[in-house]
């Protein structure tokens, strides 16, 4: 309990499942045996000291006895679903992640390291610094502020929801113009409030100076900062929530007792009352984790946070929630442990491994004193069954040896087969026979005394209360207990459900990540990139109108330089900009195609509403194209341009990659996959269209061209005119790669000329 409450340094050191010696314990045992104690609450509210203990030693010993039975039971049950299962699924990952058991302890030694060290907490130093006050008044200081702005913005998120449904209300009416001028001042006042309720959130933690973030961006520091701190407000809010999740369903499967209807329905409402600002304040964290992708520089080596899920069952279970976020660069390269997803997956499995092979040796020894004591307790009984002095006791003593030897029926498991309990059997009768020198001491029957008295009476059965009403009546039927009461409530009850929020669709498309090329492939090898053309050495900006179907396209001096410099790597303006131009360029032959932009795949990842992805889509009338054409940025670990085509009369997704890399792909193809269903579910609930993506869907990699580290988004650029030409992929070789930034810099400067 203490790791589950408390921040990642804690985890690290006290969470069974990242402890070595624990095996698959949760730690939880006092927890599950406070449990079986809880229903003596209001009997010993009544009691004395004496008679409280006493009833605690006796619950306490029925508890062990029935527990005792169950031990086989519970050891094979390990066996299988713990040792077995988690150990052979563990091992499997190991030996296709492609790292090495060694490289995986050294990057988790690492890990540990790092982030149990001085300077993974010394950050609070500085925000005491900036606060001016103390070390122990920070922390509450800060939590009671964030907590009272959250509050505030899901107080004016919910008062949104209720303006636009009073404004469709009254607009299906004949309403006056003084009602709509009053509701529209409502809005407006309302929009200002949410303004200010953004400046002020964004006040609570403006850093004037903070050391070692001195060259990155302003802005970038204080995204980064208000981040850090609002996932702490999250974890706080979301451990609370589980804790309430906890008394909920600590009745399933019969694992602990229920609760009342009463405190049932408190944990409910305490639950959905509380659940509104646990989601604005997610949905406003994973905005920031977008401003910090749009704002990163690779070369300011700050690690990026990943956007949190938007539902509580995905939250419990997702493991970066405990991490705080990363507010220091990182020394050196960075580390393998924190950017690369393989060493993620393979440190995770591979401390599942080592907690299976720990829960094995556990059960084995439990296994071992499991026998020795059948052993130890059946020769203490069979001793005591031969001394003379014990035949008072003699039936008591032969029930509890009865007790014992039913246990070498259940005891007996492949840690411990069944011929050692027979050993032990053999053995303590050998050891009881040389103590007490002989069998069993005889039993001495007494005569039994029969009374007769009713034979007089014998056919008068109403003396015995043999009715013949009783006689004919069916047997009592058996009283439900509270666990089957309990399962029944949780059968019948359909309004838990309002508790989480709707889930996505879901969609019957698989995807097939094959690398190898496919079988044919169109190549574009006669593109004209007008090499002889004039274009002025320096340019001024260049604005387009929105023309074919596409938005305005602004070009400044800045862009145009980047094209002009044969070893410069091009920002995303240049990417969307560039592209808009080469579909005009490029028709009639680009219509079948609809041009997504890279800001699009991170706007699914960090879990934006349909409204945002139709505003931003639209215009795009995606659902009518075949072809997709999408660019993506990998920021880590450097930045990186990469190109997908996706083909829906073939299901074939065609991942462009000069470079060459396969691990980026192999986590950002469920990305992609994610986002064709999100816009195809769109599209069919606002236009009624029918999915295109449901089916088999296979990912082919291109050829690698790229020898060198600036020139990734230019080739991106390059496949894409070639897609755009109806090829599916270019011809074009590196020595042309000047050619083509030419070339860009030509169709930008024929905007400026007359038409």
């Amino acid at each position: 309990m203490h790791a589950y409450g408390h921040e990642w340094a804690c985890q690290l050191v006290y969470n069974p499942c990242l402890s070595s010696g624990l095996g698959l314990s949760d730690g939880e045992g006092m927890e599950r045996l406070w449990s079986r104690f809880i229903k003596l609450i209001g009997i010993e509210r009544v009691l004395s000291r004496l008679h409280r203990i006493w009833l605690l030693d006796c619950h306490a010993a029925t508890i062990g006895y029935e527990m005792r039975s169950e031990l086989g039971d519970w050891l094979r049950r390990h066996l299988k679903k713990g040792v077995c299962e988690q150990g052979s699924a563990a091992q499997e990952v190991l030996d296709t992640c492609g790292i090495s058991v060694a490289e995986l302890q050294e990057q988790w030694s690492n890990q540990c390291t790092t982030q149990l060290s001085i300077r993974a907490h010394k950050y609070l130093f500085f925000l005491t610094i900036h606060f001016h006050f103390s070390l122990s008044d920070a922390p509450a200081k800060l939590k009671k502020e964030l907590d009272a702005v959250l509050i505030l913005q899901a107080d004016l998120d919910g008062s949104n929801k209720v303006l636009q449904l009073a404004r469709a209300t009254i607009e299906k009416g004949n309403a006056s113009p003084g009602v709509l001028d009053a509701l529209a001042s409502l809005e407006c006042s309302h929009a200002r409030l949410l303004t200010k309720a953004e400046t002020l959130y964004s006040s609570l933690n403006v850093h004037d100076h903070f050391p070692e973030l001195t060259n990155v961006s302003l802005d970038f520091v204080r995204t980064l900062l208000m981040a850090h701190n609002l996932k702490i407000n999250i974890r706080k809010r979301a451990v609370g929530s589980f804790f309430e999740w906890d008394k909920l369903d600590r009745a399933v499967g019969g694992k602990d007792k229920p609760l009342g209807t009463k405190l049932h329905q408190q944990t409910q409402r305490a639950i959905a009352k509380r659940q509104p600002a646990l989601m604005a304040a997610i949905h406003k964290y994973n905005k920031y984790c977008e401003q910090l992708s749009q704002l990163h520089d690779s070369s300011w080596a700050v690690p990026l946070p990943a956007p949190l899920p938007t539902t509580l069952v995905d939250l419990r279970c997702d493991l970066t929630l405990m991490q705080d976020v990363w507010i220091t660069p990182s020394v050196g390269e960075i580390p393998r442990w924190l950017e690369d997803v393989s060493v993620h997956n393979g440190i995770r499995v591979l401390l599942k491994h080592q907690r299976c092979h720990e829960e094995q040796c556990r059960l084995g020894i439990e296994a071992d004193n499991m026998c020795r004591w059948f052993g130890l307790e059946l020769t203490v009984i069979q001793v005591a069954l031969r001394q003379p002095e014990n035949c008072n006791y003699r039936f008591i003593l032969r029930q509890h040896l009865e007790d014992i030897l039913e246990l070498q029926e259940r005891w007996p498991t492949a840690l411990s087969s069944s011929s050692c309990y027979v050993n032990q059997a053999e053995a303590a009768i050998r050891v009881a026979d040389t103590i007490a020198g002989g069998s069993h001491p005889p039993l001495h029957w007494l005569t039994p005394v029969i009374i007769n008295d009713y034979t007089k009476n014998a056919d008068n059965k109403d003396m015995w209360g043999l009715s013949d009403d009783l006689q004919d009546s069916d047997p009592m039927e058996p009283s439900l207990d509270p666990e089957q009461v309990t399962l029944s409530d949780l059968l019948e009850d359909d309004n838990q459900d309002e508790l989480e929020p709707e889930l996505e669709a879901q969609t019957s498309c698989s995807i097939t990540l094959n690398w190898e090329l496919p079988d044919e492939m169109n190549v574009d090898c006669g593109i004209n990139m007008a090499k002889n053309a004039h274009v002025p050495a320096t340019m001024t900006t260049v604005i387009r109108a929105s023309v074919d179907g596409l938005p305005r396209q602004t070009f400044l001096p800045s862009d145009t330089n980047i094209l002009a410099s044969p070893q410069a790597c091009l920002n995303d303006t240049c990417i969307n900009s560039c592209v808009a131009l080469l579909y005009s360029t490029f028709l009639p032959t680009a219509t079948p195609c609809a041009i997504l932009s890279m800001h699009d795949l991170p706007r699914v990842c960090y879990n934006a509403n349909d409204d945002t992805l139709w505003c931003n889509l639209s215009w795009t009338q995606y659902w009518d194209k075949p072809i997709w054409i999408l660019p993506v940025h990998h920021s880590l670990p450097v930045g990186h341009w990469v190109l997908c085509t996706i083909r829906f009369p073939s299901r074939q997704i065609l991942l462009f990659d000069s470079l060459s890399e396969q691990k980026p792909w192999q986590n950002e193809i469920k990305h992609i996959m994610q986002l064709i269903c999100r816009l195809t579910s769109i599209a069919t609930q606002r236009l009624g269209t029918s999915r295109r993506d449901r089916g088999d869907w296979t990912a082919h990699p291109l050829e690698p061209r790229q020898s060198n580290a600036h020139d990734c988004g230019v080739w991106v650029l390059v496949q894409i005119a070639a897609v755009l030409r109806g090829y599916d992929v270019t011809g074009i070789e590196e020595d042309d790669i000047p050619h083509f930034r030419h070339f860009l810099r030509t169709l930008i400067h024929r905007l400026t000329e007359p038409a």
